[in-house]
This record gives C-alpha cells, sequence and structure tokens, in this order.
C-alpha cells in the first residue's frame, strides 16, 4: 500500500473542521482565521488536517496553500477535489509544498445522486474515479495519501460500492472513505457495511469513514464503524458542518478513550487536554456558540444542580462524572446552585467561593439560596457572596421602626409622627415639614436628639 499506513493500534484522526465544518451555513472563516483555527489543530495533535477546497475560490487555495506550508511535526494536510478535470490539479498545487500532502478526491455514487445532479452512468461515475486517483498517485508520488470518498454511499447499492473501493485501490488509493452523506444510516448497518469494505481492501488500504449527523447519529455510525475495522474517522471540532453537523471529534476521541474494553488496544493522538481551547476557539471564530448540553465541552457537560448528584460527586467524581474535566482541558467541575441542589452542594459551592459555612448559618443560608431560587432562574456566585456577606454583616439593631404616619395639606405643609424603640425604650415624636419625606426626617430627629445628641 502506498501513502502512510495507519499503525497498529492507532486510528487516525482526520479533522475536516475547515473544510465540511466551514460548510455550515454561517460559519466561514478568513485565511487569517483558518491559519489559527489549524494552528491549535497542531497543538491538538490531529493526525491530518482537512484544510479546505482549492478549487473553490482563490482565498480558500491561499488558505489551504498557507497551512500546507505552515505545519509541520508530521501532521498530514488535506485538500477536497470533485473527480472532475481542473479541480486535482487545483489541490495537487495547493498541498505539493506540504511536509506530508493529502489528497482526497470524491465523486457521488448512489443511483439518486447520479441520476438527479451529475447525469452520468455508473460505468462513468466509476471511470472518473479511477482517473483521477491515478492522476494523484501520479502527481504526488508513492509516500502521499490519495484518498478516495464515495459520496452517499450508505445509499449506495453495495454491490457496485464495492466495485468502486476495489477499483480505486487498484489505481493507487491508500485510503477509501466510506461516507454517510446524508445521515442515513444506524450503527447496525454501517458497521456491517465498513465491515464488508474492510474485509474487500483493508489489507491494501486504509478503510475510513466520515458520518453526519441528521439522525443524530454520526458519533454512534463513527464509533460502530472503529469496531467493525474502520481505521481513519473523520470529524469536526464542535460537531460544526452542514446541515446538523458531522461526527464530533471530541466525542469520538473521548468515546475510544473512555471505552477502552470496546476499543481493545485502540487509540488516538490526540491531545485530549486541548479539546477545550479547541472548542472555544473554533465557537469564538464561527460565531456557533455550542449548546450548554454538548457532550463533552458544552457548559454543563461537567455542571452538577441536583443535590443528590452533587453529594455524590463531593464523595467521589467517579459518581456522574465517566472522564476527569481535566482531561479535555478544564480545571475542574462546577457545582451550580438552584432549587434541586442540597445543603453539600451548597456547602461544596461556598467553599469554592473562599466561605467555609455550618451549622445554623449554613441551614439559614440555604433557605435563603433556595428561596431565591424560586425567584429567579439563577443562583450566580454573586448572589451567594450576598447572602454570605449579608449574614456577616447582621448585628443586632439599636434603632427600629415602630410605626408612622404622615399627613399632607394643600401648599407642600405637611406634619410627621414617628415612633420608634431606641435600646428597647419607647420613643415618639412629632415635626411638620416642606412635604411628607421631610417631616418624617424631621420627627425621626427629634425622637432621636436626646438619646443620639443630633
Amino acid at each position: 500500500m502506498s501513502g502512510s499506513a495507519v499503525a497498529a493500534g492507532s486510528v487516525r484522526i482526520f479533522d475536516t473542521t475547515l473544510r465540511d465544518g466551514e460548510q455550515a451555513p454561517g460559519a466561514g472563516l478568513t485565511a487569517a482565521e483558518k491559519l489559527e483555527v489549524a494552528r491549535q489543530l497542531a497543538r491538538l495533535k490531529v493526525d491530518v488536517i482537512e484544510a479546505g477546497f482549492p478549487a473553490a475560490s482563490p482565498g480558500d487555495f491561499e488558505a489551504v496553500r498557507r497551512i500546507a506550508q505552515e505545519t509541520k511535526g508530521g501532521i498530514a494536510i488535506a485538500a477536497l477535489a470533485r473527480c472532475r478535470d481542473g479541480d486535482p490539479q487545483r489541490a495537487v498545487e495547493a498541498i505539493r509544498v506540504a511536509e506530508r500532502p493529502h489528497l482526497h478526491v470524491f465523486i457521488a455514487t448512489s443511483d439518486i445522486h447520479l441520476k438527479h445532479k451529475l447525469r452520468i452512468s455508473r460505468d462513468e461515475a466509476l471511470a472518473e474515479a479511477v482517473r483521477w486517483v491515478r492522476y494523484g498517485r501520479e502527481a504526488l508520488g508513492a509516500d502521499a495519501e490519495i484518498e478516495f470518498s464515495a459520496e452517499d454511499a450508505s445509499r449506495t447499492d453495495t454491490d457496485f460500492l464495492l466495485q468502486v473501493y476495489e477499483s480505486v485501490v487498484a489505481a493507487g488509493a491508500s485510503t477509501v472513505n466510506i461516507p454517510d452523506t446524508v445521515g442515513y444510516a444506524i450503527p447496525s448497518e454501517f458497521s456491517a457495511l465498513v465491515g464488508r469494505v474492510v474485509d474487500l481492501v483493508g489489507r491494501d488500504a486504509t478503510v475510513s469513514v466520515h458520518c453526519h449527523n441528521d439522525l443524530g447519529l454520526a458519533t454512534a455510525n463513527t464509533l460502530a464503524a472503529v469496531q467493525a475495522g474502520a481505521r481513519q474517522v473523520e470529524v469536526t471540532i464542535n460537531g460544526l458542518g452542514e446541515r446538523a453537523g458531522n461526527a464530533s471529534l471530541e466525542e469520538v476521541v473521548m468515546g475510544i478513550r473512555t471505552r477502552p474494553t470496546q476499543f481493545p488496544e485502540l487509540a488516538s493522538g490526540v491531545q485530549t487536554e486541548q479539546i477545550t481551547a479547541a472548542s472555544r476557539l473554533v465557537s469564538y471564530l464561527t460565531g456557533f456558540a455550542v449548546q450548554p448540553n454538548k457532550a463533552i465541552v458544552g457548559g454543563n457537560a461537567f455542571a452538577h444542580e441536583s443535590g443528590i448528584h452533587q453529594d455524590g460527586v463531593i464523595k467521589n467524581p467517579l459518581t456522574y462524572e465517566i472522564m476527569t474535566p481535566q482531561s479535555v482541558g478544564l480545571t475542574g467541575s462546577q457545582l451550580t446552585i438552584g432549587k434541586l441542589s442540597g445543603r453539600r452542594g451548597l456547602q461544596g459551592k461556598l467553599r469554592e467561593l473562599g466561605h467555609d459555612v455550618e451549622g445554623e448559618a449554613l441551614d439559614t443560608i440555604y433557605r435563603q439560596a433556595i428561596a431565591l431560587a424560586d425567584a429567579k432562574k439563577d443562583v450566580t456566585d454573586a448572589d451567594l457572596l450576598a447572602l454570605v456577606e449579608q449574614r456577616a454583616s447582621e448585628v443586632p439593631a439599636s434603632v427600629e421602626l415602630v410605626g408612622w404616619s404622615v399627613t399632607s395639606s394643600h401648599g407642600g405643609n405637611a406634619t410627621g409622627s414617628v415612633t420608634l424603640t431606641v435600646s428597647g425604650e419607647d420613643r415618639s415624636a412629632e415635626a411638620t415639614g416642606n412635604g411628607p419625606v421631610d417631616a418624617l426626617y424631621s420627627a425621626v430627629d427629634q425622637a432621636l436628639h436626646d438619646r443620639l445628641g443630633w
């Protein structure tokens, strides 16, 4: 097999955030922004960065070329091209300077695409696939990675699909990719398809998968494919991509890492502590917020609000966390306070904020915090600090207001009367003033004058 074979026990992580991820409506990036993301992907230590689609625009060509020129450390730089005259040549030109060039050519193979989109026959599609794989191998040499994707593979006639893969491997493809382009597959059928491709060409080429999330199964299908023998996974940061997105890099990588008995003797080389930084950078540059309940990188992924959960996590984080927050680049878990929180959770949160509160004081603040949670949606750290400080500042009142009354008349004149308790002694006073407020304050002054010397 030409190209770079995947080492035994490894899964090659092919990140397509800068190509398929950027195809999400509204997620376009400038060349400088793509370069910034590529640098973070290099820190994350993905195996392949698919930098773009050079034939799409001069700007994308330049972005791919710059990323190919700058990225070192054994990371391959891929460029996508249709099996159509002009596209592969442009892609080769953009990545030729890369330390490890990776040409990725594709053509649709499903009858619905051949008939309605390309308007060509199966034989014509097969001929184009073979032609441009062979061109890529000749243009980039024996050491380059030449990948072929059969677009809409999961809806392609299986016998024809296998014929295409066998033919492109014979023409020089070192990786064959099985895209679930419209997110149509379910894990059981997708793993069976992957298994057949592995059996057919797995000795001569790396089998790859590229799953979309239209049914919410992109990660499940990808992991099922790995179990069936796929050794390259095409993924994006935050699951970014066309329509409902792609398989999420963080979910696939942490799935393999967290369940070693399901993926025996398999691992990726990803530096998982860089996952959160990558997620936040991509979110910031694209303007796509990460949903709070997103696995691994969502704001609530390591947050606990229920009292039962908080109690368990305080005693042993493994009760409710299957990975450590530090393993994905966070400093720790979060205890959030809401109406379902318990005393231990509140006490733990207050300790995080620098206050060790126990006994009656904790009971009082707990009642106040739960009442506040019922009244407003979020109880913030500032709210909790205010409750603590309010209790700390409580001192016996030396002056208490017992009662007051005020009358006003035309022209602004008013009479106010107050009754106060001053150090346990009731004192009353009456005064006039320019309006009701002035009259009441004057009455207070009179009631306190002898005691306080005003």
